[in-house]
């Protein structure tokens, strides 16, 4: 009796990490969920490894704004992790004349505002995760 409730917890146990897994997967994508702001804290566990770990699989390597390959009218996804919560954005060039543009992360969560929430510029060392495999074209004029 003992040997199949140790069993039967046992697969409880993994069929709750897949659906965590599935969750984080759902962001990442961006198929099943909107990739905006995610709280990696669910029942006062810390899903940040596992978040990383689907980053990982799913084409994102840690890297900094300056070392992402981007050019004027591209945007890469990325996604910052600040402690355990996950904003998604895009590393792009934000153009403020004809001649003076600047390389940045921005959260796709708006301020009041209506500014990128986060901010991460060129200059930064901050890490973040990119996939530049999935990089698409944009409007300069409109960055969204």
């Amino acid at each position: 009796m003992g040997d199949y409730i140790l069993r039967s917890n046992a697969m409880e146990h993994t069929a709750h990490e897949e659906r965590l897994r599935g969750a984080c997967r759902e962001f990442v994508t961006g198929k099943g969920a909107v990739r905006t702001k995610l709280d990696l804290m669910v029942d006062g566990r810390d899903l940040s490894g596992l978040f990383c770990e689907v980053l990982r699989e799913s084409g994102f390597t840690e890297t900094t704004v300056a070392n992402v390959k981007v050019l004027a009218g591209e945007r890469v996804p990325a996604f910052f992790l600040d402690g355990s919560v996950a904003y998604f954005g895009w590393v792009f060039w934000e153009k403020f004349t004809e001649h003076r543009m600047r390389k940045l992360w921005g959260s796709v969560v708006r301020n009041a505002k209506g500014d990128w929430s986060i901010q991460i510029p060129e200059g930064k060392r901050l890490m973040i995760y990119a996939d530049s495999s999935s990089k698409i074209e944009m409007d300069m004029e409109k960055p969204e």
